[in-house]
């Protein structure tokens, strides 16, 4: 699709830590398939070659620091299962890659994020612990992220397909 995914730069840093990739598929299937394709990924990939649509979000894991813009967005407190995912795939148990899957409702739930609500959240989703390490960020630092995994997530819904998140250290 040509698409030209981002990483996630903090003060003029790439964030460090484990690798977030999050992705649109069909279903678990093709998921699945395409972790076997790409021998374990990684699915979003520099330049404009890439045929899968897909973002790089280097350190925004699904279960709490994405889970947490969720809640926000929900108007809810945030616990450990906001994002309901499962492990679809794995290359290697203690150092992966994994292919988890993310629900429904939190691809809708990401899918509705307008640019209206876009810069309170940001605001909002940058002081959390997970992503505040460095101190105050900047109100909109988080925008150009929840803009993508907003608009990945409209496609997604918008094709009847499902959201992915593939990650490795």
């Amino acid at each position: 699709m040509g698409l030209r995914p981002m990483s996630y730069v903090r003060g003029g840093l790439l964030a460090m830590g484990v690798l977030y990739g999050y992705f649109r598929a069909a279903d678990d299937a093709a998921a699945v398939r395409l972790m076997d394709e790409l021998d374990g990924g990684p699915v979003a990939v520099s330049g404009d070659g890439g045929t899968v649509d897909a973002i790089d979000l280097k350190g925004i894991e699904p279960t709490v620091t994405l889970g947490k813009l969720v809640s926000f967005v929900r108007g809810v407190d945030w616990e450990v299962d906001t994002i309901v995912s499962g492990l679809l795939w794995s290359g290697d148990e203690q150092e992966g890659p994994w292919l988890m899957s993310i629900d429904p409702d939190t691809r809708d739930t990401l899918a509705s994020i307008d640019d209206a609500q876009a810069p309170e959240l940001s605001a909002r989703w940058g002081r959390i612990e997970e992503l505040a390490w460095g101190g105050p960020p900047a109100d909109d630092e988080m925008l150009p992220v929840i803009e993508q995994i907003a608009a990945l997530a409209r496609r997604a819904r918008d094709a009847g397909e499902n959201l992915y998140c593939w990650c490795c250290l």
